[in-house]
């Protein structure tokens, strides 16, 4: 049988008959956008992240342009962000008509790199926008030292990282404000696409809902250029539901990727994971690292094993930023990495005999090399 990359049928059959009432409810009210539903997911995904607002909007790269846009940032300006995130996180950048300015990261953990940040900051940096990747937390208090030295504003893209920690601190608590998504894949994961902004800071978290509203604090009254970008209650019901159960289902991550340390611990030739000082991650994915990953990934496929990689190209050797004119070899450690980076599954219900499986078959395929 197939080993899937993420299982979200067995998260949906967990929460089924808890939402069901709820949609009906939803439907019978056709509160379907905004209404009660949005406005208690609001509150308790707000409490959980331990900040005073949290906006519910569409998807999480609006989350970031909306966070962008609430500080200001717009033609002009520079963004500082990894090289290896996905294109979503410089698109947002994009879209305000800011320049993405790309760094380096790590070469152990892949986040971004504080000290290449600090090197890359100009007169013209209005944000830094880190990306807590895989499931980590970025360096956020080596990178807010810097913002504060600067002048500029800190951004967290936490899309990856619902229940993440850093010294005890939550993920999407970290910057003036954050973004997330809730992409079905993720931690806490909708039926669909939606995200959210949050923040301590209530005159930013206004602007935000304000601009995601067509610019109008009121019907009919538009004070600002804005846009459509609003959760709708279905995907609140889903979420609140999955809300309830995200840490049960985080410290199950954390279980399996234990158990994947384990047994991938006697086999030379696999690169595992290794948590960062001061970070309890929440594993999103689990990453390895292998030579001739493409063979290596093409024989797990083969094996019913579903594997995927988490990003095979960096945003500056895509066709799309081109035009930023960085080549091959402008950063080599995310360059590197992403000739070698393997996504193993990982999901809340991925069982023991399913790791040993997977462990098996990526031994076998690397010791083939």
């Amino acid at each position: 049988m197939t080993i899937p990359l993420v299982d979200l049928a067995s998260q949906h059959a967990e929460i089924a008959d808890e939402i069901r009432p709820a949609l009906e409810r939803v439907f019978a009210t056709t509160a379907f956008v905004g209404g009660p539903e949005v406005a208690a997911f609001e509150r308790e995904y707000a409490e959980y992240v331990g900040v005073a607002h949290c906006v519910g909007v569409a998807n999480g790269t609006d989350a970031i342009e909306l966070a962008l846009r609430a500080v200001g940032v717009g033609p002009g300006d520079e963004v500082l962000l990894p090289a290896n995130t996905f294109i979503a996180t410089a698109e947002a950048v994009s879209h305000v008509g800011a320049t993405p300015v790309l760094v380096d990261v790590d070469e152990e953990h892949l986040l971004i790199d504080p000290a290449r940040v600090e090197g890359a900051i100009t007169d013209r940096t209005k944000a830094i926008l880190p990306v807590h990747l895989f499931g980590q937390t970025a360096f956020v208090e080596e990178l807010q030292r810097l913002a504060d030295a600067a002048g500029v504003v800190l951004i967290e893209d936490a899309a990856q990282a619902q229940g993440a920690r850093r010294w005890g601190r939550p993920a999407g608590s970290l910057g003036r404000l954050a973004a997330t998504s809730f992409y079905p894949g993720k931690n806490l994961g909708a039926a669909g696409d939606a995200g959210a902004v949050t923040t301590d800071d209530p005159e930013l978290a206004e602007r935000v809902r304000i601009t995601a509203a067509h610019g109008s604090p009121s019907k009919y009254v538009h004070d600002v250029v804005g846009r459509n970008s609003r959760l709708d209650a279905v995907q609140a019901v889903y979420l609140r539901a999955k809300l309830a159960r995200l840490e049960k289902w985080n410290q199950l991550r954390r279980e399996a990727a234990t158990r994947y340390d384990e047994l991938l611990a006697p086999f030379d030739g696999i690169r595992r994971p290794r948590p960062a000082a001061g970070n309890e991650d929440v594993w999103h994915l689990y990453v390895v690292r292998v030579d001739e990953r493409d063979r290596v990934l093409d024989t797990l496929a083969a094996d019913g094993i579903g594997v995927g990689i988490h990003y095979p190209t960096p945003v500056h050797l895509t066709r799309a930023y081109s035009h930023l004119g960085l080549g091959p070899g402008s950063f080599p450690v995310a360059e590197a990495a992403a000739r070698r980076i393997l996504s193993l599954p990982m999901f809340p219900h991925l069982s023991m005999d399913q790791q040993e499986r997977v462990a098996d078959a990526l031994a076998r395929a690397v010791a083939v090399a």
